[in-house]
């Protein structure tokens, strides 16, 4: 993005934020804490009642959002909606044996669906989401270092099994199309390009981009305590690429490389690729 750019986007960002300011964010309190709290619950073991209260929450919200007289908080908690959904998604799809890498397929194909119906319904600009290619080439080379540093250090943190069983061409080109088109995308389109912009709105942009990273972090929480805490701070981090350089397609490859290290190339190669 051009510096102009980006400063005309902070000017308005820093005008919506001053502006919403006086406006009532009770109900976008509320349903973050119970999508925590749903997912505190997953966390505990206690599956049957996290599924519970996230179809309660989709449900309750979707009805409130259409009798919210402020759009913005409408708009925040239809992107807010997404999350539940996307937990009740992932734990209605079946796996299948030697399928488990697209069951990420079906799941957030199907998340695609409403993510652009929220995209249409609230007018989002191409600037908001962060469509530009600009500068894209010399991110490429960022989003590979910073993607194996990343799953370098996740890995450390909470080791986990290859999700294909060699790195035969075209398994790798299956786990690179699905992480980064698939899971990178859509993940970085809801957080980072939906749910952030919102949450700025409410709160402003600092704490809207700490929200932002801890429901990405909390979102982790069916894996452990430990991989809360670390994809917390990569959703900050991500969510920092995101304000600074206003290009999706360098988070979401970013995001996507951290996957495609993690459950392929790093468990198979061993850390540090197998070179140290």
């Amino acid at each position: 993005m051009h510096p102009n750019e980006n400063n005309v986007y902070r000017e308005q960002q820093d005008h919506v934020s001053s502006h919403l300011a006086t406006r009532s964010s009770l109900s976008v309190l509320i349903t973050i804490l119970l999508i925590a709290f749903a997912e505190f619950l997953l966390f505990s073991g206690m599956r049957q009642e996290a599924i519970i209260l996230h179809a309660f929450v989709l449900v309750v919200v979707s009805i409130s959002t259409v009798g919210q007289k402020d759009k913005y908080v409408a708009w925040t908690l239809q992107a807010l909606m997404l999350l539940p959904l996307l937990r009740l998604i992932n734990f209605s799809m079946p796996v299948f044996s030697g399928m488990v890498l697209y069951k990420y397929f079906y799941i957030y194909i199907l998340l695609f669906i409403p993510i652009f119906l929220i995209i249409r319904h609230q007018s989002f600009s191409l600037l908001q989401l962060g469509l530009s290619f600009k500068n894209f080439v010399l991110y490429i080379p960022l989003s590979l270092v910073i993607g194996l540093l990343i799953a370098e250090a996740e890995f450390f943190v909470a080791p986990v099994v290859p999700l294909i069983p060699n790195m035969l061409f075209y398994n790798m080109v299956d786990i690179f199309l699905i992480m980064v088109f698939c899971v990178g995308l859509v993940e970085e389109l809801m957080f980072r390009s939906l749910l952030q912009t919102r949450l700025e709105g409410i709160f402003g942009t600092t704490v809207g981009l700490i929200v932002t990273s801890l429901l990405f972090g909390i979102m982790s929480s069916g894996y452990g305590a430990n991989d809360v805490l670390f994809a917390s701070l990569v959703g900050l981090l991500l969510g920092y690429m995101f304000i600074k350089t206003r290009s999706l397609p360098f988070i979401a490859l970013t995001h996507g490389l951290i996957n495609v290290f993690l459950f392929s190339i790093i468990p198979l190669l061993g850390p540090g690729l197998g070179i140290l």
